[in-house]
């Protein structure tokens, strides 16, 4: 043979079934390439044949392989450059080393680019053969993991919703269910349970799909301004309006409109939506032409609708025409299996965003997410995860990286929906002054630094302690005493790591 010449044995089908794997021989003599063809065929390969490293280069250009076995010393290159090249073409290679001249250092050179063993002529081929099956039989089995891992991931997402416990596989089939008909439909649940993510879910998956889908939060538009922002207007109808202007309704011709919070929609404004449910129909504010409503009408609250009806805040008659398939979203902590998932999901999401290194979440870590109540539902989580990443310097999310609050399992009392302290509380009485210029960010700061110097001075400038003190790792007060410029003694470096 030639050199630079290339030759193929035919084989037959492997034992086990399915495409035969592809074996790439490179080596200068040929009678270990025929020793090498004989014993591959019989055991089921198909085998490509190189007498060099310049005619292994050109197959490797054109050819896919799974497994490389190339000499490592050749008349026209080194087994090594092949073994770069075979792994730039396919990283999953599995990939042995034959020398006839033992050399450590090229041998670890070989390991380092990513041959899983070397064999020094002459060698045991029952050896090499059994080491070839275990090899392909590892990287199959790592295939199949992966084709599985993808089709389990798959299962537990629907339309970007993501669960995989009981109540949230139940809601998919609820979903996909509604989904088919043309019924208005009411979804319930607390704040930050995702309630448009279900109904953009139940959208992507109705016959409406192709058309839009328009999103209004009605406690977030002036009651001056929301007949306007839904029903459009006509030009003339009031001050400032100097043009003709489509509604919302309009724009969401042949889809769907999602009516966030309709709970905080004003008296009138629930008078002229039940007569769109009604009627289908409704007119510009300010015009006379009646127009044609040809929507699906999602609506969503997190407040009890009965008990508004109940005291006169909310149309009775509307209730009902607007719940008709009710859905009813479960809070995180009614579903904590789905927590790992839904952190892993934004970890990734963040970690690329804010293009850092973080591959994963700390199994301890994951335990005290998992045990914390979660008053803000799945859009709490997402701000804890988003701050972890942000704020953790290794490639695992430590329990350390999680706010305190969630560490120690408290749930924090949230702004809104409280009762709000009044004049000549001791909590009002110690609020700063709230004037202009006021900046929450800054005097959120300025409390944090407060407590760590503090800390330090009654720890005599011992950072260990001080940590100790404040119930944080000394990873964490180290990280946050070095943004804030505080110092204490050149002890505790060592404390920490003895």
């Amino acid at each position: 043979m030639s050199a630079g010449t290339i030759e193929r044995a035919a084989t037959p089908p492997p034992a086990t079934g399915g495409p035969a794997p592809r074996v790439l021989v490179v080596d200068d003599e040929a009678s270990m390439r025929d020793m090498l063809r004989i014993v591959l065929r019989r055991d089921g390969y198909e085998v490509l044949m190189a007498d060099g490293a310049r005619a292994a280069a050109a197959i490797l250009e054109r050819e896919a392989i799974d497994l490389l076995l190339s000499d490592i010393r050749m008349p026209d290159g080194s087994g090594v450059d092949v073994l770069r090249a075979a792994k730039q073409a396919n990283a999953d290679v599995v990939a042995f080393m034959m020398t006839a001249f033992a050399s450590t250092e090229t041998a670890v050179e070989a390991m380092r680019l990513g041959a899983v063993d070397y064999f020094t002529k002459p060698f045991n081929v029952d050896e090499l053969r059994l080491k070839i099956r275990q090899h392909l039989e590892t990287r199959r089995l790592k295939e199949e993991n992966v084709v599985l891992k993808r089709a389990l991931n798959a299962s537990h997402e629907f339309s970007n919703i993501i669960g995989r416990s009981p109540a949230m596989l139940a809601l998919f089939q609820l979903i996909e269910t509604v989904a088919r008909t043309n019924s208005t439909v009411l979804i319930t649940g607390e704040s930050g349970t995702g309630k448009e993510m279900a109904a953009k879910a139940i959208h992507i998956n109705s016959l409406r799909r192709d058309r839009p889908f328009v999103a209004l939060n009605c406690g977030a538009v002036p009651e001056t301004l929301l007949e306007s922002e839904l029903f459009g207007h006509v030009r003339g109808a009031f001050t400032g309006a100097d043009t003709n202007k489509k509604g919302l309704i309009e724009i969401a011709d042949g889809g769907t409109i999602f009516l966030d919070e309709i709970g905080e929609m004003n008296p009138t404004m629930q008078v002229k939506l039940l007569r769109v449910l009604q009627e289908r129909r409704y007119r510009r504010l300010g015009g006379t032409d009646e127009v044609q409503a040809d929507i699906r009408v999602v609506a969503a609250t997190h407040q009890d609708l009965p008990a508004l009806v109940a005291n006169g805040r909310f149309r009775e008659d509307l209730y009902y025409r607007i719940n008709v398939i009710p859905v009813q979203l479960p809070a995180l902590r009614e579903r904590r299996e789905d927590i790992p998932l839904l952190a892993e999901r934004f970890l990734h999401t963040f970690a690329k965003e804010m293009g850092k290194g973080i591959r994963s979440i700390s199994s301890e870590a994951v335990r005290e997410l998992s045990d914390y109540r979660w008053p803000g539902n799945v859009r709490e989580l997402q701000n804890v995860i988003e701050r972890a990443v942000a704020l953790e310097q290794s490639p695992v999310v430590l329990p350390e990286t999680l706010p305190p609050h969630v560490r120690q399992g408290r749930v924090v009392a949230p702004l809104a929906g409280t009762v709000t302290p009044g004049p000549g509380s001791a909590a009002f009485d110690a609020l700063p002054d709230l004037g202009e210029g006021f900046d929450l960010e800054a005097r959120g700061e300025e409390f944090y630094r407060h407590y760590l110097a503090l800390a330090l001075v009654r720890a005599g400038g011992v950072q260990v302690k001080a940590a100790e003190m404040l119930g944080m790792s000394f990873r964490s007060f180290r990280y946050y005493a070095k943004k804030y410029g505080l110092r204490g003694t050149g002890d505790d470096e060592r404390s920490a790591t003895s």
